[in-house]
């Protein structure tokens, strides 16, 4: 893959003369026998993918397989799970299982019918659901060679999978219909009744910039230009340099204290990380970046963070920096990707929240601000933050991409641009089944090598590295991962507080005085963090084991430090159903999912 051409004509990726990196080797993985699964990967689940039925090792080349196996396509497995859901609960609502047993034998090609749905769901919603499902199964069916791509069926019957885990959440009490409803609004792209509130007069008549001025870029003032010979160790002045060094030395390990790297850096986290980690890949050497602009560029970056927003600020953007730089360094992804695909996604982390207000998307949208009519309310954050971070190259010696050949810097950057967009957190589904039908079937040789020998492949990978930097803070060690709560509350209820001002509506998780921290933490685990980060250590198996199990261990400690109610029934109770206003509060879920050609909203 060539850094400015992309892929040479006629090579492939296992060619013998091409580097060994070039495709993503994927190893053989076995279960860990004492780890939690998630509702994608747990056999009781409807939609088996567990080893015995589905797992990677079906598809690569392995001593318990012969090389005749037939490798059944991921497409038609997503299919035959649901089918097999209708078959089963068919059989419990006839009666018929002493009939049929003898003629469908269960080996270990078929996985397990669900059985607990089977015996505890009553009648008339067993047979609702089955069928629902069996019509689901009849429109993929029908549509599976004109419509529909494999991951977008993927990423429907995930969608499904989920709607089904928080409605039975919902319903076991207020609080933990309050987390379905903040998961639900936040990670899956709806279709909602807004009511949009207009402005008022005086608010108005303060805007007179024109539409296409890009806001949030400010005029910094410039201090002289930069000389590599002036520019300090690492990037920035400090009179704790020597505390700055200790700590910069975990710089390519997972769990670095971000907040300590800020402390000892004068406030300027994003600066160090982003001079030390190109340093350490020898990307301004490569493309032939001076020092004192790239020095110049990430200060006037840092400085379009607010330091006033609790969360999405310059230790985040540091802290997703850092993180992509590990993952990029994974021993299963080793000489896989281009310098240039490197500093794309390195970029496209620090860029990505730059001039972030503290508000949600659907808060933006809901005030009929500026930024969501500017982009039609589509990704609107996302797309601000990449136009503040393109318009600062253009600042005074801040072009950082000065010296790049007119292809590196097309390539560099669509690619930027795609991953940025990837943190539109509403799009989390589809990219997580994305992911899973890459690990599952996509272009896997009998060597065991994921192909990754064209755009769309390779961008699927980094968009996936962004977004689970993005979404790292519970696979940190945990007193890292408490602050990163604390913070991202403070905000939250900021913004409640703000709507509640304005009259709104207060959205889920955003009002001060009835969120549940601790049973938003395991639910956010449970239905987002566990099921991405899983489907992750599936892809670079054996690496990220060691992170699963802290976000076992960090989600175990959040579930210990939730409240226990004094009696399921007591009227005191006011997270019980039984309590007052209880009954009220159930919310469902009716999703819409996204045709191929529509575009959803972000949180």
């Amino acid at each position: 893959f060539d850094v400015e051409n992309g892929l040479s004509v006629g090579r492939s990726p296992l060619d013998s003369q091409t580097s060994p990196g070039s495709g993503l080797v994927l190893q053989a993985n076995f279960p860990h026998s004492q780890r939690r699964e998630s509702f994608l990967y747990r056999s009781d689940s409807d939609f088996d993918l567990s080893p015995k039925t589905m797992s990677r090792n079906s598809s690569t080349a392995s001593d318990l397989h012969g090389e005749d196996m037939i490798v059944t396509p991921f497409a038609q497995v997503v299919v035959l799970a649901s089918l097999r859901t209708v078959r089963g609960n068919f059989v419990a609502l006839t009666h018929l299982q002493d009939r049929v047993g003898n003629k469908r034998p269960t080996g270990s090609n078929q996985p397990p019918m669900c059985k607990p749905c089977v015996t505890e769901e009553p009648s008339p919603k067993l047979a609702l659901e089955t069928l629902e499902e069996l019509d689901w199964c009849l429109d993929q069916l029908e549509t599976l060679q004109t419509r529909h791509s494999v991951s977008e069926m993927a990423s429907n019957k995930f969608k499904r999978m989920l709607n089904r885990e928080l409605t039975q959440l919902s319903e076991t009490s207020r609080s933990g219909n309050q987390v379905s409803e903040f998961i639900a609004n936040t990670f899956l792209e709806r279709q909602h009744d807004v009511e949009i509130l207009s402005a008022p007069p005086k608010e108005r008549e303060k805007k007179k910039r024109p539409m296409s001025q890009i806001s949030g870029v400010k005029k910094v003032i410039q201090s002289p230009g930069l000389a590599s010979v002036s520019i300090p160790r690492f990037g920035v002045s400090t009179p704790q340099e020597s505390q700055l060094a200790k700590e910069l030395e975990q710089i390519n390990r997972w769990g670095l204290d971000i907040f300590k790297i800020s402390e000892f850096s004068g406030h300027r986290p994003l600066t160090v990380i982003m001079y030390s980690v190109f340093q350490e890949r020898d990307l301004l050497k490569t493309f032939k970046i001076p020092v004192g602009t790239f020095v110049t560029f990430v200060m006037t970056l840092e400085d379009h963070y607010h330091a006033d927003v609790a969360y999405h600020n310059n230790i985040h953007a540091a802290d997703v920096v850092q993180s992509t730089h590990v993952l990029l360094s994974t021993s299963a992804l080793e000489a896989v990707f281009t310098d240039l695909e490197i500093m794309a996604a390195l970029f496209a982390s620090a860029i990505h929240d730059v001039d972030h207000p503290g508000v949600t998307n659907q808060f933006l949208i809901n005030t009929s601000s500026e930024l969501a009519l500017m982009y039609n309310d589509a990704s609107v954050l996302e797309n601000h933050h990449l136009a503040v971070g393109f318009k600062l190259l253009q600042e005074e010696n801040c072009d950082i991409f000065q010296n790049l050949g007119k292809k590196q810097k097309e390539s560099l950057r669509k690619m930027v641009i795609d991953m940025v967009l990837a943190t539109d957190m509403s799009k989390h589904m589809n990219y997580l089944a994305d992911m899973k039908t890459m690990v599952e079937t996509k272009k896997v040789t009998s060597l065991g090598v994921l192909l990754l020998d064209n755009y769309s492949d390779r961008i699927q990978v980094l968009q996936n590295i962004v977004h689970c930097a993005d979404l790292s803070n519970p696979t940190k060690p945990l007193e890292l991962y408490r602050r990163w709560t604390d913070r991202i509350m403070r905000e939250f209820f900021t913004q409640g507080d703000r709507e509640r001002d304005k009259g709104m509506e207060i959205s889920p998780m955003c009002d001060k005085h009835n969120a549940s921290i601790e049973k938003s933490q395991v639910g956010f685990i449970d239905y987002i963090v566990h099921p991405l980060w899983e489907t992750w250590a599936d892809l670079v198996h054996p690496d990220a084991q060691d992170i699963l199990d802290t976000l076992e261990d960090n989600r175990e400690w959040y579930q210990s430090m939730i409240p226990r109610s004094p009696s399921p029934s007591s009227p005191d109770d006011p997270d019980s159903k039984g309590g007052p206003g209880g009954g009220g509060d159930k919310f469902q879920f009716e999703l819409t999912l996204e045709s191929p050609k529509e575009s959803g909203e972000e949180r």
